[in-house]
């Protein structure tokens, strides 16, 4: 009784809204991946690190 056809199309939209969000999901990491490797490769930024240069 469960191979009703709602049942399956029911399965089918929740597979598919899964992987978008995931694709989403995966698309906004690699996005915050490119942005950490870029401010990495400026290197440090002029901030005070708290060292005393004396």
């Amino acid at each position: 009784m469960s191979d009703r056809p709602d049942d399956s199309k029911k399965q089918n939209s929740r597979d598919e809204r899964l992987r978008a969000a995931l694709r989403a999901n995966l698309q906004r990491r690699k996005a915050q991946a490119r942005a950490r490797a870029v401010d990495e490769a400026d290197g440090p930024q002029d901030s005070d690190t708290g060292k005393d240069d004396s």
